[in-house]
């Protein structure tokens, strides 16, 4: 549940795509606060209640964790839900390491027209498209290996949480708790100073402890692990 909102990693990115005014912090504080109410409500359902239900028996996959697939429209509206929450949560998490690596092949050869260069590509009634061979090619090849490193491995309950735990920490907890004191001038030894410093600490252990078990579940999966394999 703790790893559900490590959405700090693309808050920035987001807030450069809105339009001012209104300021971007501004429209982030109301979207911010409407989203995490919504994730911390059904993460508190789902985390909560069926670890009281089921303990550690309780499947990653609450839906057809218990192989009973009835009803299927349900099913049907829960995967198409995940679809469109991944392409979107796709482009935007993966747009700032995409743009880093244009960015630096541009600026290390800038003569080269494979990757500055953009093809016009005339559309009837429309602008014409600009297109860079370098982007798609690159973009192209990032989207396959990613994906088939997602088939290699099926066990991605583990993997998130692993992926997760790492980031947790020091981009959603360590980096705000500490931009926080910096900005708010707070002193050391102070109250506020020694509450911050104790949730730091608190969501470290957690950290730890999360990084611990899903390394600790990738090992185990590993034993009975067959490529490309479901777990179906």
């Amino acid at each position: 549940m703790a790893f559900a909102y490590s959405y700090s990693l693309i808050l920035i990115e987001i807030e450069d795509t809105l339009k001012a005014p209104p300021s971007e912090s501004k429209t982030m504080k109301k979207a911010t606060l409407l989203s995490v109410g919504v994730t911390t409500l059904f993460y508190m359902l789902c985390g909560c209640m069926g670890y009281a239900a089921f303990g550690d028996l309780s499947p990653g996959n609450l839906l057809t964790g218990f192989e009973f697939y009835n009803p299927f429209w349900l099913l049907d509206i829960a995967n198409a839900a995940i679809v469109i929450h991944l392409v979107g949560a796709y482009q935007v998490y993966c747009q700032p390491l995409v743009a880093f690596i244009e960015k630096t092949a541009a600026e290390k050869f800038p003569d080269c027209e494979f990757i500055t260069k953009d093809v016009k590509i005339p559309i009837p009634g429309f602008r014409p498209y600009n297109l860079n061979l370098f982007r798609l090619v690159w973009r192209t090849l990032f989207v396959i290996i990613t994906t088939l490193i997602s088939m290699l491995l099926r066990f991605f309950n583990d993997i998130v949480g692993l992926l997760g735990a790492l980031g947790f920490w020091p981009v959603t907890v360590y980096f705000p708790v500490e931009m926080y004191i910096s900005q708010k001038k707070i002193p050391k030894w102070s109250t506020r100073w020694l509450c911050l410093q104790i949730l730091s600490i608190a969501c470290l252990i957690i950290t730890i402890a999360a990084a611990a078990g899903s390394i600790a579940g990738v090992m185990l999966d590993l034993k009975s692990h067959k490529p490309f394999s479901t777990g179906y």
